[in-house]
């Protein structure tokens, strides 16, 4: 199967049907001389697109719109640069987007921002998710539960991120 996304360098993306179209949420890899360390700052991620496709899921190539550009690093409080892998959900008629970036200190969080949309334009919390020195954000709605729809945010571990806490934690969407 061909790229879906050919206009731009795309990375690490989560996909989810909302309303009957597939919405995919990528990170945006754009070009920097930076050269490679162990730090990853040859990532130069400052946005972040949304993308969907209408079309049937099997459809070999699936005309695909670029809402543009969802989210900036500017625009995150917190952030300083590298908004990196996220995921997205959708709880009680709000669209979440959890993403990790690298905060003033140089640190990873992971932040949340939403909308009233799936594709955005998403408005960060001035602050990210207490204790999330992580990245690569995976959120599961459990909209089978008696408790209405509880939300889980599970993370990875490492690039920066918190070692030692271990690699998934549980909280509440909204």
């Amino acid at each position: 199967m061909p790229p879906l996304i050919k206009h731009l360098y795309t990375a690490d993306p989560s996909a989810h049907v909302f309303r009957g179209t597939m919405y995919i949420y990528p990170s945006h890899d754009r070009e920097t001389d930076v050269g490679s360390n162990d730090n990853g700052d040859q990532y130069d991620m400052a946005d972040y697109h949304v993308f969907s496709t209408a079309g049937p899921l099997d459809d070999p190539s699936p005309a695909v719109t670029d809402h543009g550009v969802v989210l900036r690093s500017e625009d995150v409080p917190w952030a300083s640069r590298q908004l990196w892998a996220p995921d997205a959900a959708h709880k009680a008629g709000v669209y979440y987007l959890f993403f990790p970036a690298r905060d003033k200190a140089d640190m990873f969080r992971i932040g949340v921002a939403t909308a009233d949309r799936p594709e955005g334009p998403f408005q960060a919390e001035p602050e990210p998710i207490a204790g999330s020195f992580s990245i690569d954000p995976a959120v599961f709605v459990d909209d089978d539960d008696d408790a209405g729809g509880e939300a889980y945010l599970y993370f990875g571990a490492g690039g920066g991120g918190d070692q030692g806490a271990g690699a998934a934690g549980r909280t509440a969407a909204a």
